[in-house]
């Protein structure tokens, strides 16, 4: 039914479930519509709903989408609620007309612009580039109109806003799942904690087609794990649907799970009242999130990331989980992440000292794989794993030189509840003599936690055209990045996504001590690349040359450069003055 014949004091009937899979109807008596009030042409028809347990509950969170007849016409789908503690079940419908416009665009559109994530960053900074993203999703509609005066006292503005998505979590544990909420759900969601694997018990066969008013799921984590938001089915028109009336997260094109879904209760509460509902078995693919609705198409596969997590703990049996999450630039290493921080906060103590072993790798589509290889110390080291894993990923999908895809993400975290860590304590030549073209030990004292100090050796060798004093830098991976920072020597601005990669293949590791053999020498960092033992008439000129990428001057060059993998956490920073014997005549 077009939104011009719809009139106040109309009866619809809408159809939804509130346990199960069984449809029910209830009832909407039409108030009215309020135009252009969304955004320009966007319209919202606000009804009063009854029957069933509306007059208990209020509307309730995973009734969006559920559709709305009148004389046995489709008019939109239940949408928008008057928010918390509200005394009526007031909703906003959304046209019917506006959900298939604005879903009826193809799905080829270029993504919109994202702010790169830079290499380096922390969790953070993703967190809240998705959140930047995202924060106009959520559309409030204050109702001033006469038919909304009995609603509240006079001179009161009341508001309309997109009803609260279940968010169906399984396979986390309650401080997993609260985060999840945090960083996903905002103010738009509600937590429905659920189980995981295949359909749930009672739901119907994966054969049996979607029908308007069933509950419908979008997957964004499904497997082993499952996350993923609940809502109903508006309209099923042969192999497309629609549903929601309203945004997930209005990102545009998109190719996320389409999923049955199964209502397991309604919970009455007076703050918001909700479906208690999980996702199910893949039926299609989500290709359109947009302002006024989703929808997917049945029979096609999303496309999805393949995830496998291996666990292995002291005195515990191995784990392994295999999942797929969404693919999407902002989504997919915020998914990542939490799956991560939710496979380790559910199977290993939440409080205390840990060490975490971390390797794996992501494939890449024409690009070389990124590489993780790490040790992590702390009171929540599985935490600093899931940020060092998820961030390099964020940089690559966000970067703004080509798209990049990931075919998959392979991990594998070996635990201890133990401290695993040592302290550069000391360093010293084991000679004096130290001879031009000649190898000299460097020895290194390491003070482990709670364990004996031992000593490592690197046998470093002396160019024969250095001129000394030379000197030696040794240090965890973290504080050598720094003094690398300090010396201009790190480009954080690859110009490929090539270059990207072996940048981040690159990245210092704390399980590793770096040497670095130090000499005087003047040079600049050009387009990422050190070039040293630069005339001073040379660097003048490039530095006067506004289309040279060009560092500021780098008074230091590299002599020589060496790595001590050490299979636990190593922290500190020490150097050494070399001097060089006299010449020989």
């Amino acid at each position: 039914m077009p939104i011009e014949e719809v009139q106040p004091g109309m009866t619809g009937v809408g159809r939804t479930v509130f346990k199960g899979t069984a449809i029910e109807g209830f009832q909407a008596q039409i108030l009215g519509v309020v135009r252009s009030n969304i955004g320009p042409q966007r319209d919202l028809i606000i009804a009063r709903l009854s029957g069933g347990p509306l007059a208990k509950t209020g509307v309730i969170a995973g009734m969006s989408g559920s559709p709305v007849y009148v004389d046995g016409r489709l008019i939109g789908a239940v949408s928008y609620a008057l928010g918390s503690f509200a005394t009526e079940p007031i909703a906003g419908i959304t046209p019917i007309g506006e959900m298939v416009e604005a879903t009826a665009r193809g799905g080829t559109a270029p993504a919109a612009r994202i702010t790169p994530i830079p290499i380096g960053a922390d969790i953070s900074v993703l967190a809240a580039a998705f959140a930047d993203a995202l924060r106009s999703v959520r559309t409030f509609v204050p109702l001033a109109w006469p038919a909304a005066a009995d609603l509240s006292a006079p001179g009161q503005v009341a508001a309309l806003r997109p009803i609260a998505l279940p968010l169906s979590v399984g396979g986390f544990d309650r401080a997993a799942a609260a985060g999840a909420l945090a960083s996903f759900g905002g103010g738009g969601f509600v937590l429905s904690p659920a189980g995981t694997g295949q359909s749930p018990q009672g739901a119907p066969p994966a054969a049996e087609p979607l029908r308007p008013g069933d509950p419908v799921g979008i997957g964004l984590i499904t497997g082993d794990l499952q996350f993923g938001a609940t809502g109903t089915v508006t309209d099923v028109d042969g192999t497309r649907l629609l549903a929601f009336g309203h945004p997930l997260y209005n990102v545009g094109p998109a190719s996320f799970a389409m999923t049955r879904a199964y209502v397991h209760a309604v919970l009455p509460s007076l703050n918001t009242s909700m479906k208690l509902a999980s996702i199910g078995d893949v039926v299609g693919t989500i290709q359109q999130d947009r302002s006024t609705a989703v929808a997917g198409t049945f029979g096609v596969q999303p496309r999805a990331i393949g995830m496998t997590v291996s666990l292995k703990r002291e005195g515990a049996p191995d784990r392994r989980f295999t999942f797929s999450v969404a693919d999407h630039p902002l989504l997919t290493p915020l998914l990542a992440y939490t799956a991560l921080v939710g496979i380790v906060s559910e199977h290993e103590r939440d409080l205390g000292p840990a060490t975490y072993a971390v390797r794996g790798r992501a494939t890449l589509a024409g690009h070389p794989a990124v590489e993780f290889d790490d040790v992590y110390v702390g009171d929540q080291p599985g935490v600093a794993a899931a940020s060092a894993i998820a961030v390099p990923l964020g940089a690559l999908l966000t970067n703004g030189l080509e798209p990049v895809r990931i075919e998959s993400l392979q991990i594998e975290m070996a635990g201890t509840e133990r401290i695993r860590s040592a302290t550069i304590e000391r360093v010293w030549l084991a000679t004096t003599d130290v001879q031009r073209g000649k190898t000299v030990p460097v020895k290194i004292l390491l003070n482990p936690w709670r364990g004996e100090p031992f000593v490592r050796t690197m046998n470093v060798d002396i160019p024969l055209n250095a001129d000394g004093p030379l000197t030696l830098v040794v240090a965890d991976g973290t504080r050598f990045s720094q003094w690398e920072q300090r010396e201009q020597r790190a480009s954080l601005k690859p110009a490929s996504v090539d270059e990207m990669v072996k940048v981040l293949n690159a990245s210092r590791r704390s399980s590793r001590i770096y040497l670095r053999l130090v000499g005087r020498d003047t040079g600049a960092v050009v387009n990422g690349e050190v070039m040293p033992s630069l005339p001073s008439s040379v660097l003048t000129v490039m530095q006067g040359d506004r289309g040279t990428s060009a560092n500021p001057p780098i008074q230091s060059s590299i002599l020589g450069a060496w790595e001590i993998p050490m299979g636990h956490a190593v922290e500190g920073l020490r150097t050494l003055t070399v001097q060089l014997a006299n010449r020989h005549p």
